[in-house]
C-alpha cells in the first residue's frame, strides 16, 4: 500500500518536469545535471547488489565448511571465485558510471 502511495506522489511530479524551461530552447543543461545523480543512484543500487550476494556466499561458505569440514579447503576456493565475479560486475558498473558521467567538452 505504501508503495503505491509513492508510485502515485512520483507520478503526480511527471507534469512539473515536462514544462519548458522560459527562455531556455533545450533541457541539455537539466540533463548533464541529472546525469550524475541518476548513475550514482545505479551504482549504489549495483553495490547494494553486490553486499547481499556477498554475505550469502560467505555465509553458505561458513556453514558448507561447518557441515563438512574436509571439503572446507574446496569450498573456500569456489568461494573466493564468486566473490571476485561479483565484485568484478561491480567493477564494471563503476566504468559505466564513468563512462555515463564524464566531463563534456564545451
Amino acid at each position: 500500500m505504501l508503495l503505491f502511495a509513492v508510485v502515485g506522489i512520483l507520478m503526480s511530479g511527471m507534469t512539473v518536469f515536462a514544462q519548458e524551461v522560459a527562455g531556455a530552447g533545450d533541457n541539455a543543461s537539466s540533463v548533464n545535471k541529472y546525469r550524475a545523480l541518476a548513475a550514482g543512484v545505479g551504482f549504489a543500487i549495483a553495490v547494494f547488489g553486490e553486499a547481499l550476494g556477498q554475505s550469502r556466499i560467505g555465509a553458505a561458505a561458513c556453514e558448507g565448511a561447518a557441515r563438512n569440514p574436509g571439503a572446507a579447503a574446496r569450498i573456500q576456493t569456489m568461494m573466493i571465485l564468486g566473490l571476485a565475479l561479483i565484485e568484478s560486475l561491480v567493477l564494471f558498473a563503476l566504468l559505466v558510471v564513468f563512462a555515463v558521467v564524464k566531463p563534456s567538452a564545451t
